[in-house]
């Protein structure tokens, strides 16, 4: 495609992918300029942010999913010094009234970006936060497992042999995944014990691994958090990862004791006011006479 060079602001858009980026150009007033692929590697972004040049001086960049396959380029443009636009979605009339194509969505993306249809400044996706959003993706996932497996642990020793069973019965969750990984199963006893055991014993030490990997990442959390928001922990009953998610410690005595009253003093206030309230208005008695609707009793008062 030719290339037609205008001394104009221009306004890029992107449709990404996971293998290859669709960018278009426009002109000022939104009136295409050209579309072209890109591969989804370095040497591609940098090919694209030429592409988008030669056009011109670029003003923005709308760009769909900068927080999925459009991270890499949304950090490239940003590192040229461009401003990149997070697009939501594509037109849903443009793409009704002419169908859905990869270079439709990125002139659609590019003319959201010019006419201020989107106009949410990319997330910048570095630095601690983003190294806390990546710990808390694995973090939050191995907790999950880690009780999806004791589950199937308690589910296990809920039809295993009798012995087994009782050795299993009552076991604190705290203590369950070491009693597991402490089993040793052998080949001479009977075929199902040994396999309930194997299988017992496996979970278990898969628990006890997921468990030290969730004390390493708490420790790289706090690091974290404490670099890019010290004042966080400050704040009482806050944990150290609040700034990927939020969690409640159990109050001491001392505040307990301080809600407690807090609530006896909101309690007794409300009974004030509802006293002098009732003293005021005095309550109306009901009517002792039905309630006629249309001639007749009405349902409420039959009954």
């Amino acid at each position: 495609m030719t290339i037609v060079e205008t001394t104009r602001p221009i306004t890029g858009g992107v449709d990404t992918h996971a293998d290859v980026h669709v960018a278009a150009a426009v002109d000022a007033n939104g009136g295409m300029l050209g579309v072209e692929s890109f591969a989804t590697t370095p040497a591609g972004y940098a090919q694209l942010h030429g592409w988008l040049s030669a056009f011109g001086p670029v003003d923005r960049v709308g760009v769909e999913g900068t927080g999925a396959y459009g991270a890499g380029l949304a950090r490239h443009l940003r590192g040229q010094g461009l401003v990149v636009i997070e697009v939501d979605r594509p037109n849903r009339q443009e793409r009704r009234r002419n169908g859905k194509s990869d270079e439709l969505d990125a002139v659609e993306a590019a003319r959201a970006a010019l006419s201020g249809r989107a106009s949410g400044i990319a997330k910048t996706a570095d630095g601690d936060v983003e190294a806390i959003r990546a710990l808390l993706v694995v973090r939050r996932s191995g907790r999950n497992v880690r009780i999806k497996y004791l589950n199937q642990i308690r589910h296990l020793g809920f039809t295993a042999p009798d012995a087994l069973r009782e050795r299993l019965r009552d076991v604190h969750r705290d203590r369950l995944a070491r009693t597991a990984a402490v089993l040793r199963p052998t080949a001479r006893s009977d075929t199902v014990v040994y396999a309930t055991k194997l299988a017992i014993a496996t979970l278990g030490r898969r628990v006890l691994a997921l468990e030290a990997d969730a004390v390493r990442l708490d420790h790289e959390l706090e690091t974290l958090v404490r670099r890019c928001a010290p004042n966080l922990l400050r704040v009482y009953g806050h944990r150290r990862d609040l700034v990927g998610r939020g969690g409640r410690q159990p109050a001491a005595p001392e505040e307990r004791s301080r809600v407690r009253a807090s609530l006896r003093c909101r309690t007794a206030a409300r009974v004030i006011r509802q006293d002098r309230s009732a003293s005021t208005q005095p309550r109306r008695e009901p009517s002792s006479e039905p309630c006629v609707v249309a001639d007749r009793v009405h349902p409420h008062e039959q009954r």
